[in-house]
């Protein structure tokens, strides 16, 4: 499952980082080991917003009572987004998997090949990914990040017969972006 979702991930930067676009922090939850689907985060403003819209992406994750989380994210871009320093290499997609006992930190650093350049500057790129450094159990991870990971697995309490389809509704109505997979779709 780890390589699958590896693949999605390195698939979906290439694709994005190919029309100009870095993609926003992803979540991945898994109950039981089956997938619930792809959300991205809303568009985020710069500072506190971004904080909070990354950190929020855990709501899906606790409503569909996860097992395991898988997030990505781009170094430089999260923390010019969330105003915090950039640590650790860059440009970089980092992911994390976590459960409730902790998480392991996968960093897969490339350089950026420019494929074309707009009239306004926007730059076409093409990931060159670099060799990867050996998983990180209990790597530091962007308080953005750790608070999603901390989040997911804290029970949201709403009183109503689908917590998870509203938590998806109430996400979607906010920005967030779902792919959910056939079991977990509405």
């Amino acid at each position: 499952m780890w390589d699958g979702l590896v693949g999605v991930a390195k698939e979906t930067y290439t694709a994005s980082l190919g029309e100009g676009v870095v993609p926003r922090p992803l979540m991945m939850p898994l109950v039981r080991g089956e997938l619930v689907g792809l959300i991205w985060a809303r568009p985020l403003k710069t500072g506190q917003d971004a904080l909070a819209g990354i950190a929020e992406l855990a709501n899906i994750a606790a409503a569909a009572g996860a097992d395991e989380v898988v997030l990505a994210w781009e170094t430089h871009d999260v923390a010019t987004a969330c105003e915090l320093p950039i640590v650790g290499p860059a440009p970089c997609l980092n992911m994390v998997l976590a459960t409730r006992n902790g998480h392991v930190l996968h960093q897969f650093p490339y350089s950026e090949q420019i494929l074309s350049r707009s009239p306004e500057g926007w730059a076409s790129v093409a990931p060159d990914w670099r060799p990867t450094a050996a998983p990180q159990p209990g790597g530091e991870l962007v308080p953005p990040i750790q608070a999603a990971v901390n989040f997911s697995f804290t029970p949201i309490e709403l009183d109503h017969p689908d917590p998870f389809g509203v938590t998806v509704v109430l996400m979607e109505e906010d920005g967030y972006r779902f792919s959910l997979t056939e079991a977990f779709a509405r």
